[in-house]
């Protein structure tokens, strides 16, 4: 009792050092619920120190093995190691939220993705030092370069396009269309093919019984890296998220880590695996057209799988689940067998991973990338939210070693209420966690049935996370007046199926919520003014007469509605956008903050795209006066609102 006194008294003090006072009175036992404005965008240590973690998230070994090289996330930096005792050689800063990275085939640049700069970072690994910073598309995330030292392609999330840059000077050639957040490049052992996965499902357009409902789908764009063509797009059928691939020595044999929702059944609980099922691709010559194999068995649930490793042997394969924080060896021969023999899909089947899942190993939090030793005898996991990087040995799946990388011990109120958001532990047999349907803390383009409004009933798009501070109400119905309410009792009750948040981790997690920061707007210009097509829409955004002379009232202007910085006014309106499905009542005014990224739109998400909700949505002008506009003047609008 007096160590758990103590311990929380500690946590106490440190959130004073945040302005956190609530968090005090929750410490000493008084319940009570505080949304306090935190200013400091950073968490401090009593001593006033800014605390900066490492955040590791990729890693890989240079050729002779000497060195390992450690993509740090949260200290925009490569970390390189000894590749044998794992001490700290050099620290390399690069831009920031660094995502992906490579060596190129000599071995003499390892190529760094900057997600926020939309740069490319060129590091010479015989100086270790960045002798080129190159210009991508939005949001770059995957790179490799291609064998004959011709080419570098790049990943770019919010551009959803593949850039081909030449490998020398970094000059970009062309764009190939990929798919929607493609954001993961591998290539095949022999080099002749790049694969690049996607963490947003393609945009649907099949007219079904239930609208614009239809299964999630992605894809694996499959790249020609010789000519820098498209050859082949794997249909990856009920996926909506796709992550790292692997492949086999020998290329026969590629596995994909995926995410399946299940967001076309209402959410009526978890018992069963109701939300999502977390699965792998197969595909190659080993097993013909691609089988979904599930990683999942009743109340062991692999949640988010992200990292997936071959051994060189063929044996084994191990994958990483960020939100169950564990990593599971599966048997190769016994996969590859009940692939055959369930072609297709088999992931509402809560006993088929018992056919090859020989064990499930524990690490840290959050364990994303993952490397093996030449010889197959060591998987080393990146764990993201603990700092440290896990050894395993592959002969006996223990880990033997965990490499603490140099950073601070304290767990700060924000670090805290970020492992809360991306772990499972919370919710009915440890399923899902906030990070399911808000990918890397953003959102996840789909829609759901949440059920408490009636099975069938009150359809609902998920929204962006980022900079979400003043502008609550919450949830499309206006229904949760804050975040400790939208975040704790809410998602307890509806989604977690289960009450286990203390007073502390519940407002560690708000806090976390309160400060995602808002990425960078594509569409802006450097110095903050329009270009003609923005100021022209903007215009049009802010007009009180239509074309006609007509004054249009007030409650139909596009600035009532989304007034105020975060183009919201917090207030609820009937916009003619009501479905049968939807039970009566106005909805809240969503704010504007990156809605370029967002779609679908709409409470429902029924509109694919920006321009939808007002040429298919809006028959009556009850959103907005719209239907006196030509064309033109739609766009210009569209390119206005993009800058928000």
């Amino acid at each position: 009792m007096t160590r758990r006194f103590h311990h929380r008294l500690s946590r106490a003090v440190e959130v004073i050092s945040v302005g956190l006072l609530g968090l005090v009175i929750a410490a000493l036992g008084i319940a009570i619920c505080c949304e306090r404005r935190v200013h400091a965008a950073v968490p401090k240590a009593r001593s006033g120190e800014v605390l900066t973690y490492a955040s590791p998230l990729e890693m890989a070994f240079s050729a002779d093995s000497a060195r390992l090289y450690v993509l740090c996330q949260g200290s925009d930096e490569v970390r390189v190691l000894d590749g044998f005792t794992y001490k700290a050689i050099k620290n390399i800063s690069v831009g920031h939220v660094p995502r992906g990275m490579s060596l190129s085939p000599d071995g003499r640049r390892l190529l760094v993705t900057n997600t926020w700069d939309d740069t490319v970072s060129v590091i010479d690994t015989r100086t270790l030092s960045v002798t080129a910073t190159w210009t991508v598309g939005a949001e770059p995330s995957g790179v490799a370069q291609d064998r004959a030292d011709k080419y570098v392609f790049v990943a770019n999330r919010i551009s959803n396009d593949v850039a081909v840059l030449d490998a020398a000077t970094g000059a970009e050639q062309k764009r190939l269309a990929a798919g929607r957040g493609a954001s993961y490049i591998t290539a095949s052992p022999d080099g002749a093919r790049l694969y690049v996965t996607h963490v947003y499902p393609n945009p649907t357009h099949e007219s079904t019984a239930m609208g614009n409902r239809s299964a999630p789908e992605s894809e694996i764009t499959v790249i020609d890296p010789a000519r820098a063509v498209i050859v082949d797009r794997i249909r990856l059928k009920n996926i909506a998220h796709g992550f790292h691939i692997a492949f086999s020595r020998d290329g026969r044999l590629g596995v994909v880590a995926q995410l399946h929702p299940k967001n076309l059944v209402p959410l009526a609980h978890l018992e069963h695996s109701g939300a999502f099922a977390d699965t792998l691709a197969v595909f190659g010559s080993d097993v013909g057209q691609p089988v979904e194999i599930p990683l999942d068995e009743l109340e062991r649930y692999a949640t988010r799988p992200f990292g997936v490793m071959i051994s060189p042997d063929k044996s084994r394969i191990f994958v990483t689940s960020g939100g169950a924080e564990f990593v599971t060896v599966i048997d190769v021969p016994r996969l590859l067998q009940f692939a055959h023999a369930h072609p297709g899909s088999s992931a509402r089947d809560l006993g088929a991973s018992a056919n090859y899942v020989v064990t499930r190993i524990e690490v840290g939090h959050d364990p994303r990338g993952m490397v093996m030793t030449r010889d197959g005898s060591k998987l080393l996991v990146a764990n993201r939210l603990d700092d440290s990087i896990s050894v395993i040995d592959t002969r006996t799946n223990q880990v033997v070693r965990t490499i603490r990388l140099d950073g601070p011990k304290l767990i700060t109120v924000l670090r805290h209420g970020e492992q809360t958001f991306y772990t499972s532990r919370y919710s009915f047999q440890r399923q899902i966690g906030c990070a399911n349907c808000h990918i890397d803390s953003t959102f996840d383009g789909l829609t759901w049935d949440l059920e408490p409004d009636g099975f069938g009933r009150d359809i609902v798009d998920n929204r962006l996370l980022e900079d979400i501070t003043g502008t609550e109400p919450y949830k499309w119905n206006g229904g949760n007046p804050n975040l400790p309410t939208e975040c704790g009792p809410r998602t307890e009750k509806y989604f977690w199926r289960s009450e286990n948040y203390d007073d502390l981790t519940l407002t560690d997690l708000v806090v976390y919520v309160r400060h995602l920061p808002l990425r960078p707007n594509r569409w802006r210009q450097a110095d903050g003014s329009l270009t003609p097509a923005q100021e022209r829409g903007k215009a049009l955004f802010e007009r009180s007469v239509d074309k006609f002379g007509k004054t249009i009232a007030e409650a139909n202007r596009c600035s009532y509605c989304h007034s105020g910085p975060k183009g919201t006014s917090q207030r609820s309106f009937e916009v003619g956008t009501n479905k049968t499905t939807d039970n009566a009542g106005p909805f809240d005014t969503p704010q504007l903050i990156n809605v370029a990224l967002t779609a679908p739109y709409l409470h429902d998400g029924s509109a694919e795209t920006l321009e939808e909700i007002w040429t298919v949505y809006n028959p009556e002008d009850k959103h907005g006066r719209t239907n006196d506009l030509t064309k033109d003047e739609l766009n210009d609008l569209i390119e206005y609102l993009r800058t928000r």
